[in-house]
């Protein structure tokens, strides 16, 4: 699962969620900012996350979250 790119721009317009986040998840908002960005992560999808993005977006999680699609090779 990752962040939908509705969530991450109301992320990033959400003034003082970054800081909420990275309080709750104990990383800095550098490094929230680098999850928004490059996605490379999930902890921005965990729960205590996702808490504060719903409550504080007031939007549901199946406009939050999206499924990844894994390509395996054989």
């Amino acid at each position: 699962m990752r962040l939908t790119n509705i969530a991450i721009m109301a992320i990033r317009g959400c003034p003082g969620l970054n800081e909420e986040l990275a309080e709750s998840l104990g990383v800095s908002v550098v490094t929230i900012n680098r999850y928004l960005r490059t996605q490379d992560d999930d902890n921005l999808t965990k729960a205590a996350a996702l808490t504060i993005i719903k409550e504080r977006l007031g939007i549901p999680e199946d406009q939050i979250l999206e499924s990844v699609k894994v390509k395996v090779v054989a």
